[in-house]
Formats: structure tokens, sequence, C-alpha cells
């Protein structure tokens, strides 16, 4: 029998059992999907991540407090613990390295803004003068504060332009005085727009004098992160390298085991958002594999039933001489069409969800791009014919391997 018979008829079948054959294609259906957009997701993932670190660039260094490794493994802050021997002393000692072209220190605090009966609850960031030289923070209005400022416990604050919203809507803030814990901090500067980073806005932070946070709003001499601008970027490694022992000796840790500081460049955050985002996919990719496997037990029950139900037929075929690897051909041809069909459905399904995803985030002001993976196509379609294939070989054997006289008696 030529293949262009074997086609005909496969269809045919399925045709005749409509409800049957369409429940067994959204099975697949929804496991292909599933693959399409996750894939895709992935890729859209990494972009928006890639473009993230890209924004912050590649000449940067940043040093940030942790808690040290024990004998019983690293004991989580949120437990409470509170590492305080990072000092801005630390970022002077940085700033003497060659390669080290600029640094500022920060340390973060929650409070209340208050003017004229608005309250707003913010987030301050209290960092060195040189924040605004070395992060990608723009003024819109007035200025930033100065490093005489900061050393002579200024009152002084910029703020963000949400923050700078909430309180003062439309009128003009540069000039006036917000409450910070009862004190009055003159509004000096506000900061242009700069949306979401990392998923954090940008624009609800207010900045105030990393000297002014410590000692007036918190009462604390430690600080959380340094962060570092390097003068030759292919020397970020080993500037990294010499950044560690600068505070390793000036913590007095003989042991890097027992480092209370983690140093990374942004090259370090780009491998390891790589590998947390291409383990999340392929774990995602194996959870989706598991409704193509429960897809692909729905084919083989369904052609074991159709074997059933045809079994007169097959034992008339193999009695006027159709040979095994027709009838096998037959079957095969049947399951393969069936979950191809649900590949096809299952990644225009997807690309629907993938528009639909880009839409939802773009409109939620996430910088989502549009990415439509090839291989996540390819690899869905070779998915959804690889389980017909596999699926439907036992019962296409079985059907083959009827005997024709008692085929021709179960009618």
């Amino acid at each position: 029998m030529k293949y262009r018979d074997v086609l005909r008829i496969s269809i045919a079948t399925l045709r005749k059992n409509r409800i049957r054959t369409a429940l067994t294609v959204l099975g697949v259906m929804i496991g292909i999907s599933s693959v399409t957009v996750i894939v895709s997701a992935g890729d859209s993932i990494k972009a928006l991540v890639y473009d993230q670190i890209a924004s912050f660039g590649s000449d940067f260094i940043q040093s940030e407090v942790r808690v040290p490794k024990t004998s019983g493994g690293t004991i989580s802050q949120a437990q409470g613990v509170v590492i305080t021997t990072m000092k801005d002393s630390d970022r002077k000692e940085i700033l003497k390295l060659p390669n080290v072209s600029r640094a500022y220190s920060a340390i973060t605090a929650q409070e209340l803004l208050s003017w004229q009966g608005e309250i707003k609850r913010s987030l301050i960031y209290g960092v060195t003068a040189d924040f605004i030289n070395i992060d990608s923070s723009e003024i819109g209005e007035g200025r930033f504060f100065t490093d005489e400022e900061d050393n002579s416990l200024a009152k002084v604050i910029i703020l963000g332009q949400e923050v700078k919203n909430d309180l003062f809507g439309s009128s003009p803030a540069v000039g006036q005085n917000v409450k910070v814990k009862n004190a009055n901090y003159k509004v000096i500067g506000v900061m242009k727009p700069r949306g979401t980073v990392f998923f954090f806005n940008m624009d609800e932070l207010a900045y105030i004098p990393l000297q002014t946070t410590q000692k007036l709003i918190l009462g604390v001499d430690y600080v959380g992160s340094i962060t570092s601008q390097v003068a030759d970027a292919s020397k970020i490694d080993e500037t990294s390298d010499a950044i560690r022992s600068v505070l390793r000796e000036r913590h007095d840790i003989s042991d890097p085991n027992k480092d209370d500081f983690e140093v990374s460049s942004m090259a370090d955050a780009q491998k390891m958002m790589d590998t947390v985002i291409g383990g999340v996919t392929l774990l995602l990719i194996a959870l989706a594999a598991v409704s193509l496997i429960v897809g692909g037990v729905g084919i083989m029950n369904i052609m074991y039933a159709t074997v059933a139900e045809r079994t007169f037929e097959i034992g008339l075929r193999k009695s006027v001489g159709a040979q095994k690897h027709s009838i096998m051909q037959q079957f095969l041809t049947e399951a393969i069409l069936i979950t191809f069909l649900g590949g096809v459905f299952g990644i225009i399904f997807g690309l629907v969800l993938i528009y639909l995803i880009y839409l939802i985030a773009n409109y939620y002001n996430l910088d989502w791009s549009l990415a439509i993976s090839p291989i996540g196509i390819v690899l869905a379609l070779s998915f959804s014919i690889a389980v017909g294939l596999i699926f439907g070989l036992y019962p296409a054997k079985r059907a083959a391997d009827l005997d024709p006289i008692v085929a021709l008696r179960k009618e």
C-alpha cells in the first residue's frame, strides 16, 4: 500500500472519531504550548536581565556584606544576624587600588517622609557623593549633594520621581523641606525617571548623604555595600581579587570560607543569572514534559481501543495479503498524525500566549522583549512527533501481530 493511501485512511479514521481525536490532540497541545512558552519566556527573561545588567555597565565591582559560612552552613540574615564590619573606611582603602577610579558606599533604611500633610513611606538610600558619577541615575532638577555636605552631616535630600510626585504633585519640590524622623531635610534635587531595575522601582528611592543617614537616622557606623568603578574593564577579575584581599586584611580574615562580604562583577552576575535561568527553564520544561507523557499515555489508550474496534478490519486486510509492516505503518501514522496536530495547535496557542505575556509585561512597565524561540518551536514539534512514535509503537505492533483467523472470528 502506498503511503498516500495510508495517510488517506488515517485521516478518515480520525475524522470518524472526532471527539476522541480532539480530546487527545488537546492533551498533546497543552504540553507542546507549555514547552513553547517556557523556552521563549526563558529567552525573554535572559534579555531582560542582560539589559538590566548592561544598564549598570560592565566596569563595576559590587562588594556587599554577607553572613560568614559556619560548619553548619550559612546563617540567614533573615534570622536577625546583622554584619557590621564593612565601613566607609574600607571604600577609602579600595580607592587606593591602581585600577579603581571611583567608589561609593551605601546603606538603606525605610522612613516616613512628609510635606504639608502628605506622607510617603520611602526607601532611604544613604550614599556617598560619588554615587551620581557611577550609577546610571541622573538628576532631573536641582543637584546632588557634595562630599562636604556628607562630612558636615547636612540635612539634604534628593527625591526619586515617584516620591516627588506623591508628596508634591505638580508643585516644585526643590528648595522645600520634607520631614524625616521629625527633622527638616531640604530638597536639593529630584532624579530623572528611571523605572524598574531588577523588579525594583528606582523612582521610589530618596537619597541622603551617607553619614547623615548613619548618624542622624540609623545611629550606626557601618555600610551595606561598596560599589567600585574600574579604569580598565579588562582587568576586572584581578581588581576583584585585590578588593577581596583589602577587605580580608581590614576585617582580619585569614580563611576565605569565613568572609563576611561578597565581591562580584557584572560579568559574575551575568554568569550567575545564566545558571539560575537555565536551571529554572530546564525544570519547567521537565514539568511540561510530564503533561506530554500524560498525553502519550492517552494516545496509547486510544490506539489500543482503535485496535480492539478494528480487529475484524485488520484480520480482513491480512487475509487478503496485507503485510505486517503495512498494518503497523497504518496505526503508527494515525498516532503521529494526532501528536503532529497537537504540536501544530500547541505551537500556535503557545505563540498567542507569548504575545499576551509580552503585552501584559509591557503594560506593567517591564522592558519585556517579544522573544519567539525557533529552537523552542523545533523542540516542541520534535517532542510531539516523538511522543506519537513512542506511544503509538506498541499498539501498532500489537495490531500487526494479530492472527488473521482469530481477528476474523472476533466480529
